[in-house]
């Protein structure tokens, strides 16, 4: 049957289980192949921030095609306006002409009933 651990035993182990530890890492420290393997840790970290500043340059350019094609929408899109708004003004300009023109006609049309009207009264008093 186990025993269970009791306080000096859990102590004892965590202290050999700390030197075990602290015996790793010396002997990592001295190890010939350490210089290799930071030297290649190194280039794998400069590998992969060269790899992040290209995508981000990659996410720059698409940002700002697309800034510069929503730009080129929105001039579209104001030069289709003022398109729609000129021709409308156009329309405009034109009805109202038409209709001065209609007026003026009008006002002809009448100046010359009430100069008809006019002689044929005169035409009368004189006879």
């Amino acid at each position: 049957m186990l025993r269970p651990k009791d306080y000096a035993d859990r102590r004892s182990d965590a202290i050999s289980a700390k030197a075990a530890l602290l015996a790793k890492f010396k002997c990592a420290t001295t190890a010939p192949d350490l210089a290799e393997k930071l030297a290649a840790r190194a280039e794998v970290a400069r590998l992969r921030n060269a790899r992040h500043a290209a995508r981000d340059a990659e996410k720059l350019k698409a940002q700002e095609s697309a800034a510069a094609e929503a730009a080129a929408i929105a001039e579209a899109e104001a030069q289709r306006k003022a398109a729609k708004a000129a021709t409308l003004e156009a329309g405009k300009l034109a009805q109202a002409r038409r209709i001065a023109l209609v007026l003026s006609d009008d006002a002809a049309r009448k100046a010359a009933r009430d100069l008809r009207y006019a002689k044929r009264k005169a035409a009368q008093r004189v006879a």
